[in-house]
């Protein structure tokens, strides 16, 4: 039988997965690494149980003992799993940028979580890098993953995703590109790589806020480069011991909107459900495709899953409340047509009157408020409905005895994709309150117009 003994046993060997549609205008096949299918859902699994191995054999991980790291939540993930199989603690250091899906999944596999500030120095006592040193000297029995200066980060990589992609590829690879944060992924795999074809070129995608880059094209350490990002789990503001530059052809810089976005399409246009990292290297190499050529190669190595991200990246409000989302809202809609007195009725009035309002104003869908707040509707569509069913006796009717459910009330920095979903046949407009306290109606007609503009 094809048996597992344990989880750790599905590690490794992702599927090479091509896009067909974001690189339609390539000169050349571009291949997804897909590492979420890893049974963390991310990269980090590799190194993750490579560093706990490595640990184990030179005697600095006992038995029972505790397994220490400052981390974005993936790797943390990873030596979770590793953690439960063998039979150790964890305490993680995390950063209060870090989605909360991410932070809820160490903590469900029983790690324990401490956040820390994001915007401090890395020798500041507060970071979590300082935090995560001080708990592995404060600790009996445990263990620092370290995966910044841990070499076995990289060595994960030169001996499991390098090989793979080659294997994958044919040995026809003539470019890797991956977003970079420790530096394990990039130079692990680039080792392997470059050792089979020195003629492969490596380019390294860098959030802007990180000093990698100029690094990279400088040597300089300069931390007037750094300043805060939005962009998790890539990036950083000090070099790590796992870099070794001379494997890295090129680097680029993406900024968190861009790679934000990217993300979105990854999973709309490919089907691929991938996390913040994965829209910085794709995008990243959206932005250096003139210097591709129709012989090439491409693999893009996608970290993690987009569930860490659904409350951000994911999610139009977070989007649209940075700047990222560039989405017409129901502000916007009512805004482009001008605002005016929103055209209602009251349930004392007749069908007849009602149907004089409609045929003043040319609208088909008219809410009925009383004391000024909406309390149901009514349509067009719906009276003829009745005048066909009952005759001209209606006419006569109050709209109270008639009404028709009250169209839903949304927030003004509502989406027009998510407007457009509310209106339906029977629901033919929504309503929003405005900063002087008043309504505002949008239909079926005002959503096509904006559409159209």
């Amino acid at each position: 039988m094809d048996v597992k003994n344990n989880i750790l046993e599905t590690i490794g060997h992702t599927p090479l997965i091509r896009f067909n549609k974001l690189t339609r205008d390539f000169p050349c096949p571009v291949l997804a690494k897909v590492e979420y299918f890893n049974p963390g859902n991310s990269a980090k699994d590799r190194m993750a149980l490579k560093m706990v191995e490595v640990a184990e054999r030179d005697g600095r991980l006992q038995p029972g003992g505790t397994i220490i790291e400052c981390t974005s939540g993936n790797t943390g993930l990873g030596l979770a799993l590793a953690a439960v199989v063998k039979g150790y603690k964890c305490i993680f250091t995390t950063t209060d940028k870090q989605s909360k899906e991410k932070l809820d999944i160490l903590k469900a596999l029983g790690a324990e979580v401490i956040v820390c500030p994001t915007n401090v120095e890395p020798d500041d006592p507060r970071s979590y890098y300082s935090i995560a040193r001080r708990l592995a000297k404060e600790i009996p029995n445990s263990f620092h993953a370290n995966q910044y200066d841990n070499l076995a980060n990289r060595l994960a990589h030169y001996e499991t995703t390098g090989p793979e992609i080659w294997d994958q590829t044919d040995g026809k690879i003539t470019h890797l590109v991956v977003a970079t944060g420790t530096g394990g992924t990039v130079t692990g795999t680039a080792m392997y790589l470059k050792e089979k074809n020195p003629r492969i070129q490596v380019w390294a995608m860098d959030p802007y806020g990180s000093l990698l880059t100029k690094y990279f094209r400088t040597g300089e350490l300069d931390m007037n480069q750094v300043h805060p990002y939005i962009t998790e789990g890539i990036g950083e503001d000090f070099i790590p011991q796992n870099y070794d530059m001379k494997v890295i052809d090129q680097f680029e810089q993406v900024t968190d909107k861009d790679a934000a976005i990217m993300a979105r399409r990854i999973a709309r246009e490919e089907g691929l459900f991938c996390g913040y990292s994965a829209g910085t290297a794709v995008q990243g190499l959206v932005q250096l495709r003139d210097q591709l050529k129709k012989d090439d190669l491409v693999v893009v190595i996608l970290h993690d899953h987009g569930s860490r991200y659904v409350g951000k990246i994911y999610n139009d409000q977070w989007m649209i409340e940075r700047g990222f989302l560039d989405v017409k809202t129901f502000k916007d809609i009512v805004a482009g047509r001008g605002t005016r007195k929103l055209i209602s009725a009251n349930p004392e009035n007749t069908v007849a009157e009602a149907f004089e309002i409609m045929q003043k104003y040319h609208i088909e869908n008219l809410p009925v408020l009383r004391d000024g707040e909406p309390i149901g509707a009514i349509s067009e569509s719906g009276l003829f409905s009745r005048l066909m069913t009952n005759g001209v006796d209606i006419k006569g009717r109050r709209i109270g005895d008639l009404i028709e459910k009250p169209y839903p009330v949304v927030s003004f920095d509502t989406p027009l994709e998510r407007l457009s979903s509310l209106i339906t046949r029977e629901n033919g407009a929504v309503l929003g309150k405005d900063d002087s306290g008043n309504y505002q109606i949008v239909t079926k007609y005002d959503i096509i117009h904006a559409l159209g503009a």
